[in-house]
């Protein structure tokens, strides 16, 4: 009973490494996308004062 229990807490604690590995991921991406907006749009600016 007591391997049943280990397992069981082995189990939730893996799942929540990959929740806070997860949340840190689409984190990282909204930041990294919202970061490629900016320049894309400096890039839109600069192609636009060249005429």
């Amino acid at each position: 009973m007591t391997w049943i229990f280990l397992a069981a807490g082995l189990v939730v604690a893996g799942l929540v490494v990959l929740l806070v590995a997860g949340t840190r991921v689409a984190r990282a991406a909204r930041t990294l996308n919202s970061e490629i907006a900016q320049v894309h749009a400096l890039f839109n600016v600069k192609s636009d004062a060249r005429g």
